[in-house]
């Protein structure tokens, strides 16, 4: 029995159902594969496995999530860009679409040329994070602390070229201090760390971080972003902690292989927009951090592009190249 449990866990994430959908020209006409570039269990999955879970019950079709980890993304990425497009294998993309491009010399995907926007889903802030050991109780004490112990304090990442890695560069850079960063193959391995406190500090997505927080194993000292989350309403915005000028989002969004119908990628960008409106969904992304977003096709594409662009200077200042 216990067998038969172990290999049912490691089975894809099948969600169907009662009867395929009446899509454009019987879209979908056999299962959807939506590929996550990330090990299973952690915020991009969970964000990912509720909304394709409210697709199949909104679509009647089946929904397959793939967990495809590994090289920062780019092999759930590349897989997905050199799919079939006809609509039945989408990407959950995130933030290192717009950075990638800028840290890998070869890549084997173009994100404008390989790639349509379908949804942008939901962001959530980045939080700072710190052991439980480091004698500072606010974002300020800890730049001050920094500054007199300079290249003393470390921060971990999941590895060189991340979403998170880059937040440490751009704190540093905006704040003027000096940290070490301690690159890791995936952020759990540099949680386990922080909280072991083999490393101090951390900047974390907050669907990754709040469960961390919230059990006391870390210390939260802020948000990014505009306001505060409801999960840690006690933790400041960098703003509010007197830190300006910094800021670094995560983000969600569905994409799908270039050359999608576009009857397809609206057909998708229409349920998503539903479902981002369901007080359920809401309910459940504020529990993980993140905020709905929604909007059009065209308009994902705009801030895809935008980002691209903010996170390129951010790459060229800190001189990052992969592992």
């Amino acid at each position: 029995m216990q067998m038969l449990k172990r290999l049912a866990g490691a089975l894809p994430l099948v969600l169907a159902g009662a009867a395929m959908a009446a899509g454009p020209g019987g879209y979908p006409s056999k299962p959807v594969t939506v590929v996550v570039p990330f090990a299973p269990g952690g915020g991009s999955d969970n964000i990912a496995r509720y909304i394709v879970s409210r697709l199949a019950d909104r679509t009647k079709a089946s929904f397959i999530i793939d967990n495809k980890p590994g090289a920062g993304t780019n092999i759930g990425n590349e897989y997905v860009g050199r799919a079939a497009p006809d609509g039945h294998t989408l990407l959950f993309g995130q933030v290192t679409l717009a950075i990638n491009p800028f840290v890998y010399k070869t890549l084997r995907y173009n994100v404008q040329k390989d790639f349509v926007p379908v949804a942008h889903i939901a962001d959530s802030p980045t939080v700072l994070i710190v052991t439980q050991s480091l004698p500072v109780k606010s974002a300020k004490e800890f730049v001050a602390y920094a500054k007199s112990h300079p290249e003393t304090i470390n921060y971990g990442s999941g590895g060189k070229g991340t979403s998170v890695h880059l937040a440490g560069e751009l704190f540093g850079a905006t704040t003027g201090t000096k940290m070490v960063h301690v690159p890791y193959r995936g952020s759990a391995l540099a949680m386990t760390d922080l909280i072991g406190g083999q490393v101090q500090s951390m900047f974390d997505t907050a669907p990754s971080a709040l469960q961390h927080v919230k059990g006391g194993k870390v210390r939260a000292l802020a948000v990014t972003g505009s306001k505060r989350i409801a999960e840690l309403p006690d933790t400041p915005t960098f703003a509010e902690a007197g830190i300006s000028g910094f800021d670094a989002p995560a983000w969600y969004g569905l994409l799908a292989p270039a050359g999608t119908p576009a009857p397809i990628v609206q057909f998708l960008n229409a349920e998503i927009e539903q479902i981002l409106k369901e007080p359920a969904t809401r309910q459940r992304l504020t529990q993980l951090g993140a905020d709905p977003v929604g909007g059009s096709p065209d308009e994902f594409g705009k801030f895809i592009r935008a980002e691209s662009d903010r996170w390129s200077g951010v790459v060229r200042a800190a001189n990052v190249t992969p592992e």
